[in-house]
């Protein structure tokens, strides 16, 4: 998939990190901006995650630093709660200024509840998910609860927050009392997906059926079972995306697929060596997908390797072959499961050895079958066509583009 890194000036003049997370076709059919969670940055793992599932539903997804925060300019003290909802306006704008109106907005903890505050007043924003949302901005300030006295005396303090040292001060502490967030969410009536984990323990589930509560339908909640307050695993985050991918289609007219050219050919692979790792982009006519490598060899996992791909391809061919066998033999074949395991065999040749490719296929049929019929079928899995490449002699032509 592709990325970009952007530069965005707010309304102070502060320069804000952003990044544009593209789908593998590298077109999005609409956009969304995440906000990340109180002290956090874009970079944190559930926001790639998130961000990066969404992409497969069509979205180009920004996500960006808050003032003060991760690699944005500014101080910590000046990215209070409505500072953080400026921050979100501006970048709405700017997206709005160079590529589309965003119509999604996605906040993850009080990133969720500034984003429910600024769709209030985006009119481009159709619909918003939240990610372990306070139901009060105020919530945010246990952090720091027990240096509020020495706050409002000192005025600027040091405080520790998550581990680390942040200064704040009066006016920051202020501005999270000064947003009633239910009361935005009881006159917000856009799509609300509320999502939250029974096991937060940083802000309590119950935070959740407050925002639910005074929410009008459209709304929806998705409970994330099991999963932390961070998203720390990439499986947890990955659903997350995945969900709000599939939530707001409901909402959103579909748009034809401006694919990455094929240039004439089947497929088309690409993979930017700058901004990925071995995440690679397949497009066909009429379809788009990922390739990965699994972590245990130094990729990111978010799609099947190329040995799974290959594997995907003889599995879809022999199921689909051995269907239009057994219905043309009026066979009681109900489904068809097929296991394939690739691997590399050594055998002797002589005083060396010889590495070969190794496909396992496992068949198992369900349905009134005979024996003799099951053997049968295991006859015609080796005959369907992608079987058969494999198992012949292949030419491969290879040319350079210019």
């Amino acid at each position: 998939m592709k990325s970009e890194k952007l530069s965005i000036i707010n309304r102070k003049g502060i320069k804000l990190n952003a990044r544009l997370e593209l789908p593998p076709n590298s077109k999005a059919k609409k956009f969304a901006i995440f906000a990340h969670c109180f002290t956090c940055s874009s970079n944190l793992n559930a926001a790639i995650h998130v961000t990066r599932a969404l992409t497969l539903h069509g979205f180009g997804v920004i996500r960006f630093d808050f003032t003060g925060l991760g690699n944005s300019h500014g101080e910590f003290a000046d990215s209070h709660f409505s500072a953080n909802i400026l921050d979100i306006k501006d970048v709405h704008q700017f997206i709005t200024e160079h590529y589309q109106a965003p119509s999604l907005l996605i906040g993850h903890s009080l990133g969720g509840a500034a984003v429910i505050a600024a769709a209030s007043e985006l009119e481009s924003i159709k619909a918003v998910a939240t990610i372990g949302a306070p139901a009060s901005a105020e919530h945010t300030t246990r952090h720091f609860s027990h240096q509020i006295s020495e706050i409002e005396t000192k005025g600027n303090v040091k405080v520790n927050i998550g581990g680390r040292p942040f200064n704040i001060n009066k006016e920051f502490v202020e501005e999270f009392k000064k947003t009633d967030l239910l009361a935005i969410v009881a006159k917000l009536k856009k799509p609300l997906l509320i999502m939250h984990s029974p096991f937060d323990t940083i802000v309590g589930v119950e935070n959740a059926q407050k925002i639910y509560h005074h929410a009008f339908h459209p709304k929806s909640f998705v409970s994330l079972d099991q999963a932390d307050h961070l998203l720390s695993k990439k499986e947890d985050a990955a659903y997350v995306g995945n969900i709000i991918g599939t939530w707001v289609q409901r909402y959103f007219p579909k748009k034809i697929n401006h694919e990455l050219s094929t240039e004439g050919e089947q497929i088309v692979g690409h993979l930017n060596l700058l901004e990925d790792n071995f995440t690679t982009s397949i497009q066909t006519k009429n379809h788009s997908f990922i390739a990965d490598e699994p972590s245990s060899i130094g990729g990111d996992d978010f799609g099947p390797s190329p040995y799974e791909l290959l594997n995907g391809g003889l599995a879809a061919c022999t199921a689909m072959t051995l269907k239009l066998y057994a219905r043309r033999k009026k066979w009681d074949l109900q489904e068809v499961f097929v296991y394939l395991t690739h691997s590399k065999k050594q055998i002797q040749e002589g005083d060396k050895k010889t590495s070969l490719d190794h496909i396992q296929k496992k068949l198992k049929f369900v349905g009134n079958l005979s024996n003799e019929q099951k053997e049968r079928l295991k006859e015609i899995a080796a005959k369907c066509p992608v079987h058969k490449t494999l198992t012949n002699d292949i030419i491969i032509d290879t040319a350079i583009v210019y």
